[in-house]
């Protein structure tokens, strides 16, 4: 049995690559997810891979939910921080709660999860997370406040808990992608799609696939001398 992975909203777009792509190299993955049912056990049917249902932005809940993973499967050596939402807006139209569920949703959750496996990584001396944050955390994004401030928050999360975590060989690192060709990115209209492309210099968007390689390279055993690290897959559209 390999090594065991969570990965928090791994059951559909970029979270299913990451899953499926983990599984192939030899982990014994777990995919939470937050609440399509439906999505969720045809992924399973799918791919063999486990879902487990919880809400990443209650940490009570997440405690309880990844020890009853850790119960089944053993203890988490590789976590990936991928659940997120979207609730856009101007700050001028925005209002609190889509500000605080954003922030909860897409930050707090890390500090969640991570709470829960970091101590037995410590113990065990070693551990790999992967926290997923985004090109527009990095360069903002017209009418996302809320979720630029979420995944820059997660930049500064990885860079705090890399240093806290290097002596007791836990490696955190960080991947930025840009605009990737999941469900969210192709409900936006044509035309505006087409502009993003543009902006892209490689003259397409990234495939969920693109995300999953790069974190397979990060929670790789003989990885041991990257942490701290965003690594930003974008197509070159920012050169951070």
């Amino acid at each position: 049995m390999g090594r065991v992975a969570l990965v928090t909203g791994g059951t559909r777009g970029i979270g299913e690559a990451i899953s499926v792509a983990l599984k192939g190299a030899g982990y014994t993955v777990i995919a939470n997810y937050g609440g399509n049912d439906e999505a969720a056990q045809e992924f399973t049917g799918r791919t063999g891979i486990p879902a487990f249902k919880f809400d990443v932005s209650d940490y009570d809940v997440v405690q309880d939910g990844i020890a009853k993973i850790e119960e089944e499967f053993g203890p988490i050596e590789v976590l990936v921080n991928n659940a997120g939402i979207t609730r856009d807006g101007t700050m001028y139209k925005m209002n609190f709660e889509k500000w605080d569920k954003v922030i909860q949703t897409n930050l707090a959750s890390c500090f969640n999860s991570c709470h829960a496996v970091v101590g037995g990584m410590r113990e065990r001396g070693f551990g790999r997370i992967v926290n997923i944050g985004s090109v527009n955390g990095q360069a903002g994004q017209y009418g996302q406040v809320n979720y630029a401030a979420a995944k820059s928050g997660i930049h500064g999360f990885t860079k705090a808990l890399a240093l806290e975590g290097a002596s007791k060989g836990i490696t955190v690192n960080a991947v930025a992608p840009g605009y990737v060709a999941t469900d969210m990115v192709r409900a936006v209209p044509e035309a505006v799609l087409e502009k993003i492309i543009k902006t892209i210099p490689v003259g397409r968007l990234g495939e969920p696939e693109d995300i999953a390689r790069s974190v397979l390279f990060l929670v790789a055993d003989e990885a041991t001398f990257i942490t701290g690290s965003t690594l930003s897959v974008n197509g070159g559209q920012h050169m951070y």
